[in-house]
């Protein structure tokens, strides 16, 4: 089939090269590029760094409307597909190709409809999530689905499940597009009455506090972003968590001591050894090798950053 792809971030990189073996990509929608990080200079998407790789015409509109909805109606697809492409799609480019707009979903709609599935699935204490290949419509991830694909969460962190969810996304991808050239795809409507929505994660939402609980705490850590990180303040140096572990520990809530040369926060029912940390200002590294130069006092405590 002709197909046009929409998608921006690395998420969306594996529907795109499964596409690209198996298909006739006449046209890859991506975001303008942009600068990321203080100070540095625009950079591509890694959707336009790989359509670029594999030669495809590139279209960065900011955004959908006349040209770039004529543009894209001008590569004649027979499919538009999507995943995670940052932009809401406007009713004139929904109706673009024959068989509609295709979406690459991370979630198990109609749970968790929106911006951020995975963090709100592990924030909410899920077990499992998923993928849904879903044909959009109007409404924010409203439209009915033709496959969904269970992913495990357990105590894996977001990058890890947004991973694994991409390569199961687009393997179902190919699995519903097969089925849409031979007229054997079958959509079945959301049942409103489980629709939860997934808004944007904010720093609130992950932030660390002395009166929450271990579980919830390691679930905050596990959910957050470079652009919504959990953080909390040890003595008066902040820090960003980026990999923590549970343990049983009888240290008050708000207090800080070193297990193994690990520094370890003390929450309501038990405590989390900061097995990975980064400074304000600087890359990642070991929770140990910070606590060396750190220094901690023996009655260090630590707070949220707020």
């Amino acid at each position: 089939m002709r197909v046009v792809f929409m998608g921006t971030p690395e998420f969306a990189v594996p529907s795109l090269r499964a596409l690209a073996a198996r298909h006739e990509v006449v046209l890859v929608v991506t975001r303008p590029d942009r600068a990321r990080g203080r100070g540095a200079s625009e950079r591509p998407s890694p959707v336009k760094v790989v359509a670029e790789e594999l030669s495809f015409p590139i279209l960065q509109p900011d955004r959908l409307a006349g040209e770039a909805t004529s543009a894209i109606a001008s590569r004649r697809p027979d499919v538009v597909c999507v995943a995670a492409f940052g932009m809401l799609l406007p009713p004139e480019t929904l109706a673009v190709a024959r068989h509609g707009c295709i979406n690459v979903h991370a979630s198990l709609l109609p749970r968790y409809r929106g911006a951020a599935p995975i963090q709100r699935a592990i924030l909410a204490g899920d077990e499992v999530t998923g993928v849904s290949i879903m044909r959009m419509e109007e409404g924010l991830d409203t439209g009915p689905y033709a496959l969904q694909r269970s992913v495990p969460i357990g105590e894996r962190y977001a990058a890890e499940i947004e991973a694994d969810i991409a390569r199961e996304g687009a393997g179902a991808l190919l699995a519903v597009l097969d089925a849409l050239e031979t007229d054997s795809v079958h959509f079945i409507a959301q049942d409103e009455t489980f629709a939860t929505h997934a808004a944007k994660v904010t720093k609130d939402d992950v932030a660390l506090l002395p009166e929450l609980s271990a579980t919830d705490a390691f679930r905050r850590v596990r959910a957050s972003t470079r652009s919504a990180p959990a953080r909390a303040c040890l003595g008066d140096r902040e820090l960003t968590i980026v990999r923590a572990r549970p343990m049983a520990h009888t240290i008050a809530p708000g207090a800080v001591c070193l297990e193994e040369g690990v520094p370890v926060l003390g929450f309501t029912d038990g405590a989390l050894a900061l097995e990975v940390v980064r400074p304000a200002g600087k890359g990642d590294m070991a929770g140990s090798a910070w606590a060396r130069g750190a220094r901690l006092s023996a009655d260090a405590c630590w707070r949220c950053t707020r």
